[in-house]
């Protein structure tokens, strides 16, 4: 129970690694708020999670619109009392195995804009509590790819690298407000958004998606969640920058 007391605030909860998170950092003990697109398969049910404060607060919302994030935030707050914790794991992947010249350039912008943008609103949003606070937490969702290698999107690795960016810079410019910031960079994790880019890669290249599904060593998205439910803890509080995981 290590997060008991505090409250953590999940983007992209309604699935993947968001999802995990939001139980992991449940049964660890935090009162949740829990944000996702109000499209989003799952979003009903992020109210049934179970947590020491009761249900967690569920706002439906698009990360890419400033003054929704900014609603979220404020809600939060509102219900829980303050936000200790971020953890923005809201993110899309699309454009795969698409050359650079026949990237549409508005699949390219949209990618941009729920990844580095919503990353953006996000953090804009939670900044102004934890600095009244003195302290916080703020983990943001990167990727290797765009940081440490390529990525079958050029999109997807030109915003995951964007994001990496912004969590260096974040890294000294909220350290003095006592805001931790970490970004954290999975690799082939089973979800979603994993499995429908092996599928799309397994067609582009005329391999059987069901072989390429098996063969794709995904790992747990549960794996991941731990990680960033250590990284918002007062266990971490010695740990900076960036963790990559599998």
């Amino acid at each position: 129970m290590r997060l008991q007391g505090k409250v953590v605030l999940i983007t992209g909860a309604a699935s993947g690694i968001g999802l995990a998170a939001a139980q992991v950092c449940g049964e660890e003990g935090a009162a949740l708020a829990l944000a996702d697109l109000p499209s989003a398969p799952g979003l009903a049910a992020l109210a049934t999670l179970p947590g020491p404060s009761g249900p967690p607060l569920v706002v439906p919302t698009d990360v890419t619109d400033a003054d929704a994030c900014l609603a979220l935030a404020a809600a939060a707050q509102r219900r829980l009392g303050r936000v200790d914790a971020l953890i923005h794991a809201a993110g899309i992947l699309q454009g795969a195995a698409e050359p650079v010249d026949e990237l549409d350039p508005t699949t390219f912008r949209h990618v941009i804009d729920v990844n580095l943008l919503g990353a953006f609103h996000a953090v804009r949003a939670v900044a102004p509590p934890m600095r009244r606070a003195g302290h916080g937490t703020i983990v943001l969702l990167a990727s290797g790819a765009g940081v440490t290698g390529g990525s079958s999107s050029v999109a997807y690795a030109a915003s995951k690298g964007g994001v990496h960016g912004l969590s260096l810079v974040l890294q000294e410019h909220l350290r003095p407000a006592g805001i931790r910031v970490h970004d954290v960079c999975p690799g082939s994790v089973d979800t979603p958004l994993k499995r429908q880019n092996v599928a799309d890669m397994a067609r582009a290249g005329g391999r059987s998606v069901e072989e390429a599904l098996a063969t794709a060593k995904l790992v747990d998205p549960r794996g991941v969640a731990q990680i960033l439910a250590f990284l918002v803890s007062d266990d971490a509080d010695l740990v900076r920058g960036t963790v990559f995981t599998r």
